[in-house]
């Protein structure tokens, strides 16, 4: 958890310093706000669709689980897992829309 907290640290400070360098005259303000869209837009959903994969992953592990503990309640545990995932997967959705609009 140490060097955890210290990969943080360094990553804000790059952060920090960067926003100096970023500091251009208003003549190239439009390239900068597109440009910095973009990379926004592909962060943004990158993290939410990793993040949703990793979703979806539990839920299923979870779901095998539950079924081999309970076979009885397979059905059951299969119809949640199927509605979990189409709530995460619309999630997703949602982020690839709010991509698209903003960019």
């Amino acid at each position: 958890m140490g060097k955890m907290k210290y990969v943080v640290y360094a990553t804000l400070a790059i952060a920090l310093f960067a926003m100096s360098a970023m500091a251009q005259g208003a003549a190239d303000n439009e390239f900068t706000v597109s440009a910095s869209k973009a990379i926004g837009g592909g962060i943004g959903f990158g993290l939410a669709a990793g993040l949703a994969g990793i979703a979806q992953g539990l839920v299923g592990s979870r779901a095998a689980e539950g079924a081999a503990r309970n076979p009885g309640a397979a059905g059951t545990v299969q119809t949640m897992m199927i509605i979990a995932l189409a709530l995460i997967e619309s999630l997703v959705l949602f982020a690839l829309l709010i991509v698209f609009v903003k960019l």
